[in-house]
């Protein structure tokens, strides 16, 4: 994680709890919740997807939520697994706190439909509710995953449309859809400071 002691942009939070980020880079800025910048910082923008009981989910969903969102595919034999193992341990965590939900998007949405979505859900332990297994357009989900949550870390590298996405971090949102942090899905430790910074922001208003 970025050291509390590093400052970027021109307004320092009276009391920092975790910094916001605008784009690939992550460079940290330290703002305050109230501050004006925040009108025009970068947000996630509007989205529709399904999730595994076929229900719906748009940014209106989160309204209010904390949130963490990673990027796999239900067929994926490496990472994937404990990503998922990962996201469990977040679930159990924060099972009883309705202000934090989990969002995992499919990177081969067409061939994860609804129902094989729903299959791992039941073999992985996926909480509905909680924790949302997300399908839909996939241009839609790969424009999510490198233009508004910056998830893959080859900066500087050419994307082309085609080109497959696949990514280990987690990616932690506010409840007003600003980006607060990003995490190494595979490191416990990772998870671990994920927690702990979710924490922070429940503890903070969620922002």
């Amino acid at each position: 994680m970025v050291s509390l002691f590093a400052s970027c942009g021109s307004e320092q939070a009276t009391t920092p709890t975790l910094p916001y980020y605008a784009d690939a880079t992550f460079t940290p800025f330290w703002l305050a919740p109230d501050s004006d910048s925040l009108a025009t910082f970068h947000q996630i923008g509007s989205f529709e997807l399904v999730d595994q009981e076929g229900d719906t989910i748009t940014e209106e969903s989160l309204a209010g939520k904390v949130y963490v969102t990673n990027f796999f595919f239900t067929a994926c034999p490496g990472i994937c697994p404990k990503m998922t193992n990962n996201m469990t341990v977040l679930q159990d965590e924060f099972r009883d706190d309705p202000e934090v939900v989990l969002l995992s998007h499919s990177v081969t949405p067409r061939y994860d439909s609804i129902p094989v979505l729903r299959n791992y859900a039941e073999a992985n332990g996926v909480e509905s509710g909680k924790w949302h297994l997300l399908t839909g357009d996939r241009d839609a989900i790969y424009a999510l995953g490198r233009e508004a949550y910056f998830v893959e870390e080859d900066l500087g590298l050419e994307r082309e449309r085609d080109d497959f996405l696949h990514t280990e971090n987690f990616v932690l949102v506010d409840r007003n859809r600003h980006i607060r942090g990003i995490y190494n899905g595979l490191s416990m430790t990772s998870v671990n400071q994920l927690a702990k910074d979710i924490r922070t922001l429940l503890a903070t208003g969620g922002s």
